[in-house]
């Protein structure tokens, strides 16, 4: 027992004191981070350095002898790494004030800050998606409100600012009527990589292909035949960096395809699978490359054009496709140009860059004075595949959190009831996932309002478990890369 202790004690204390120096190694990436964030940034770096190590030995030590694994310690790590070493009687001249209590304290006033308080009886925020379909229906935005939103969505790839500004009218207005706070969000519609049926299948819309087919990705489609099935992605330079070898999915990831050949400025993919309802391939369908790095610019100039409406209107904007903090500053610095009071941005995390590039787009978003994150899962399972999804919505769970950072649990919440009324089990599960960020997010369907009761249901059911009980924390690579090129950029 005397030698596990030894070990257990070995291990925090190196632990402790490379956390205790962050301020110090980091002071130069430190000034720059807002006032607001400037613990949760000290907080965040700690945890990684956690992360980059492999503590999982360590853990079953401590587990083994009633000491605290580290688990849900996301928020303040280091004071949780004192506070057990403490137990083995080791003393410190300064403890830590990142506590428990304090930690979740800065989560819940930055989610307050971005989605107003969560209603009675719920946990978390409820942010529904509204669209032109919601005009005449003012008894249901009542409802809605009443049944949980506190915060109403809008999505810019769809209707215009016409239709926008009078769906906002609606909101406030039966907002101040009820009493009930509602703040408005507003996505960005980012780059939209979409089949466009160049040949065979144009007039229709859509053209049937089968696992072996071969088709081809074209900006022009010039030099084939009509009978050559070629596509379109809608936005130049996707197919000029494509590479042999690279995965590309097409219709949510129905349609599994890679990159066979290039010629004369087009690619030939290969349909590795087919899952769509009579093997057919449509035109308008989300295209995503997962292995190939677009040079595609995040702000698209329709984007740009809905800012000042964005900036004037919205309480938080959705920045859609967000990869690098370049990204994020370009949005800034535009939204700035038009007005010195900008909406929060929530960082859509659905690209495999992005999570990639997690630290990096936390620490930049930390440069102002409040942002969120939103866990985008349809883009997002497609990008890293849908067997990591569970995996990778978790680690960024784990990693805003060390951040204080707030997270929005998006995509197909109860899809299946919310279309078709009747809740499949799976999804009740996910649903007691998704109470577990600060907001849940809802698209539209048939069945809002059952959604809403399903959903305040499950959130008060699962209260008590808001704290996750993580036993192994296995090395997470991002954080191990992130510090390597934190430290080597820093030595230079």
């Amino acid at each position: 027992m005397n030698q596990d202790l030894d070990e257990i004690r070995e291990g925090l204390i190196k632990l402790e004191s490379e956390m205790s120096h962050v301020d110090q190694v980091y002071k130069k990436l430190l000034k720059t981070i807002h006032l607001n964030h400037k613990s949760s940034a000290e907080n965040f770096l700690k945890y990684l350095i956690l992360r980059k190590t492999d503590i999982q030995h360590l853990q079953l030590l401590l587990h083994k002898n009633g000491l605290s694994s580290l688990a849900s310690s996301e928020s303040h790590i280091h004071r949780q790494i004192q506070v057990t070493l403490e137990r083995l009687g080791q003393d410190f001249l300064e403890n830590q004030k990142e506590t428990i209590e304090s930690g979740q304290s800065k989560i819940r006033n930055a989610s307050a800050e971005l989605f107003g308080k969560p209603q009675k009886g719920w946990s978390s925020s409820v942010m529904v998606t509204i669209d032109s379909g919601f005009l005449g229906e003012r008894k249901l935005i009542r409802k809605l409100l009443e049944k949980g939103m506190g915060i109403a969505r809008i999505n810019c790839a769809h209707d215009d600012e016409k239709k926008w500004e009078k769906i906002i009218e609606l909101i406030r207005e039966e907002s101040e009527q009820s009493g009930i706070p509602c703040k408005i969000h507003m996505d960005l519609a980012g780059p939209k990589i979409r089949t466009n049926l160049l040949k065979k299948g144009k007039e229709k819309g859509r053209v049937k292909v089968k696992t072996g087919d071969k088709i081809w990705l074209s900006d022009s489609g010039k030099g084939f035949s009509e009978k050559d099935i070629v596509i379109s992605p809608n936005e130049k330079g996707v197919v000029q960096v494509l590479k042999i070898g690279d995965l590309v999915f097409i219709d949510d990831g129905l349609i599994e395809a890679k990159v066979e050949k290039l010629e004369d400025g087009n690619a030939q993919l290969l349909i590795l699978r087919n899952s769509s309802k009579k093997d057919r391939l449509k035109a308008e369908k989300g295209i995503n490359f997962p292995d190939t790095i677009l040079s595609i610019p995040a702000l698209t100039e329709f984007d740009r054009e809905c800012l000042p409406f964005v900036v004037k209107h919205a309480d938080t904007v959705g920045f859609s496709f967000v990869q690098r903090p370049t990204d994020l500053q370009l949005l800034k610095g535009e939204m700035e140009k038009i007005s010195p009071n900008t909406p929060a941005i929530i960082l859509k995390i659905e690209t495999k860059d992005a999570v990639n590039h997690l630290p990096d787009l936390l620490l930049e978003g930390m440069k102002s004075p409040w942002f969120g994150v939103m866990i985008a899962r349809g883009d997002l399972a497609v990008e890293i595949g849908f067997e990591r999804l569970v995996e990778i919505q978790e680690e960024i769970s784990w990693l805003c959190e060390a951040a204080h950072v707030p997270t929005i649990w998006a995509t197909q919440v109860l899809e299946n009831l919310h279309k078709s009324g009747v809740a499949s089990r799976a999804e009740i599960t996910d649903a007691g996932h998704a109470v577990m960020a600060e907001c849940v997010m809802i698209n539209k369907g048939d069945h809002t309002l059952e959604v809403l009761n399903s959903l305040k249901e499950i959130a008060i059911r699962t209260h008590s478990l808001k704290m996750k009980n993580r036993l192994i924390f296995r090395p997470l690579k991002i954080a191990g890369e992130f510090l390597n090129q934190l430290d080597q950029s820093l030595n230079h």
